[in-house]
């Protein structure tokens, strides 16, 4: 696969798997990417220009996207509006993006006869009680609680449609939550890092019970890879690491590497249908495609984060206030409508 287009590839994760193949691929790059708020084209500074191109547009442009799908071997739909408490405020756009989008995609594969992997979030399968031994498996029902997870759940049915229905060759894979460098500060890892390093006081929902399964991006790149060169067409895997914590014990690592003390935290109304708890069961992928994650250690993928984001100041400042402003013309909304 010498040419892959990467839709969304100046986004957070898209970016982390840019620099992941041409750091450990010959793959020439296509980044075609809508360029909103989440995305960022200093996150593709630095890589050969040679291998790395950036097109500016739209994955719902049809005559666009059937310009540049028949020009590469393979498409990885990273592409996606992503943050659950922006789908409680604009739904319409996660649907325009996350449903239509990737309709347009999967006809331009079908017609060209272009590989795709489609990336998704194991937040379809809804959630998990906190006492529960279970975790998410490749069967596990579908079950979105958010206008966030219904469309990628969504975009994920429309991607096994085209599978048994036009035969194209997709693969999918649904991951747990990321963290890493490029992520945009409305994310809960990046919001507490940079409010310490802002002098800002930390914010977390509710108690902080709530549970997600954390994964470093730079690993979740690895597992894309393999799949994209050894996974079997139509099938789903799923990629974890392993990394179960409780957000507030997350906050708590936050604070501790950072050299804050435990409490220094302001807790904040918890977010409307706030899942409970993510688990990844990745078996599948670990078995089949012999895959392992670099970062088994939460401690130690939250310093490379936290280091990331101390030496690239000039990346996430400009973004950070009027994110915070935003939060709070969003709490200032919730106090009102309750």
């Amino acid at each position: 696969m010498k040419r892959i287009l990467v839709t969304g590839g100046a986004g957070f994760i898209g970016a982390n798997f840019v620099h992941h193949m041409i750091a450990h691929s010959d793959s020439e790059i296509t980044v075609l990417d809508k360029m909103t708020y989440a995305a960022n084209r200093q996150s593709l500074e630095g890589l050969d220009s040679k291998r790395v191109n950036l097109v500016v547009g739209d994955i719902c442009d049809y005559v666009l996207v059937n310009e540049l799908v028949p020009q590469h071997d393979a498409v990885v739909h990273f592409a996606a509006e992503t943050h659950n408490d922006n789908s409680l405020h604009d739904p319409r756009s996660f649907v325009i993006s996350n449903v239509l989008g990737t309709f347009e995609l999967l006809e331009a594969v079908r017609n060209h006869g272009v590989r795709l992997h489609h990336i998704s979030t194991d937040e379809v399968y809804g959630d998990l009680e906190l006492d529960d031994p279970q975790r998410f498996t490749e069967t596990t029902p579908y079950k979105p609680s958010s206008p966030y997870s219904a469309t990628k759940a969504s975009s994920d049915l429309l991607v096994k449609a085209w599978v048994r229905s036009f035969g194209i060759e997709a693969t999918l894979s649904n991951c747990s939550n990321n963290y890493g460098p490029y992520q945009h500060v409305e994310k809960f890892i990046p919001r507490q890092i940079t409010n310490v390093l802002g002098g800002l006081r930390p914010k977390l929902y509710g108690n902080g019970a709530n549970v997600r399964d954390w994964i470093h991006a730079s690993d979740h790149s690895s597992a894309v890879q393999l799949i994209l060169e050894a996974g079997q067409a139509g099938r789903t895997y799923l990629i974890g690491a392993d990394g179960e914590k409780s957000n507030r014990e997350v906050l708590a690592l936050i604070l501790e590497l950072m050299g804050r003390k435990a409490d220094d935290f302001d807790a904040v109304a918890d977010r409307a249908g706030h899942d409970l708890r993510y688990a990844i069961d990745s078996t599948v992928l670990r078995t089949e495609l012999s895959w392992q994650p670099r970062y088994t250690d939460l401690v130690q993928g939250l310093e490379q984060a936290i280091g990331w984001y101390r030496q690239h100041r000039s990346w996430w400042e400009p973004a950070k206030a009027q994110t915070e402003q935003r939060y709070a013309q969003q709490a200032d909304a919730f106090k009102v409508a309750s």
